[in-house]
């Protein structure tokens, strides 16, 4: 009786994991560059009651093993790195990327990569992530600085920057936006503001020229959430369901030992 208990708890919590986890994709349908997150379950342990048995020489055929499963935890949280929508903004130093990679961005000491290409110039013209001030990289993982007084933005598919100095000359130095890739972007592991490091998993970061080994820059336009609401609301339906199922489980346990507590009087 006791078993029927712990395995029902243990299915809340996994529901309950569930929830976090589509919550937080709904939380972020409107996240530039946000990737979802899916969950899968597994079994836990199983309990032998009774071995398997091979066919017998005296005419008895084999038997099955007889198993209590305990329960079911959590097997995965796997980050989804489809594409997600493009949101025209009009703005030269919005960025998306159209196909696989990150834009590199550094602290000054470290690399972080993200999907999320709103881009602005600062006061001593560097290329800035406009919500952290971290600077965009270039193909050789090198900040980028146009200069203070740098004008007229324009970024070309395959990531080449042109501008104008101070005094509205062209400039002749034209550097290159990096894209990083990775073996197993899934295996990115989130770091916050929308960022991402490289982790065992993900394996290390090559950086490419977009167009080659990595996707193309699409100037003016930003990348949205991957999030599907229908099919997150639907998630949410099922995860609400194995929940209640657990709930009367657990309710239908509770009766069963009352009746047993009963019996003696």
């Amino acid at each position: 009786m006791m078993r029927s208990l712990y395995s029902s708890v243990s299915g809340l919590q996994v529901h309950q994991t569930l929830m976090d986890v589509l919550s937080n994709n709904v939380a972020n349908v409107n996240t530039t560059g946000f990737k979802k997150a899916t969950v899968t379950f597994q079994d836990m342990l199983s309990q032998m009651i009774q071995g398997a048995q091979a066919a017998t020489t005296d005419g008895l055929g084999g038997t099955n093993a007889q198993q209590i499963s305990l329960g079911v935890q959590t097997g995965s949280i796997t980050n989804v790195m489809t594409q997600g929508a493009a949101s025209t903004t009009g703005n030269n130093t919005d960025l998306m990327i159209q196909g696989e990679g990150y834009f590199v961005l550094t602290d000054g000491t470290n690399q972080f990569y993200t999907r999320a290409g709103a881009f602005s110039l600062d006061d001593e013209g560097n290329l800035v992530n406009s919500a952290n001030g971290m600077k965009l990289c270039d193909t050789d993982g090198t900040a980028i600085n146009l200069g203070v007084g740098a004008g007229n933005v324009s970024v070309s598919t395959n990531g080449t920057i042109s501008y104008t100095d101070a005094d509205g000359v062209a400039a002749t130095t034209n550097p290159v936006i990096g894209l990083a890739t990775f073996t197993n972007p899934a295996g990115l592991t989130k770091f916050g503001d929308s960022l991402y490091t490289a982790s065992g998993s993900s394996g290390d970061a090559a950086i490419n020229v977009p167009g080659t080994n990595a996707g193309t820059i699409t100037a003016g336009s930003l990348e949205m959430s991957n999030v599907d609401l229908a099919q997150e609301f639907v998630n949410m339906i099922v995860a609400e369901r194995g929940f209640q199922a657990n709930s009367k489980s657990i309710q239908t346990s509770d009766s069963m030992l009352e009746q047993l507590i009963n019996t003696k009087r």
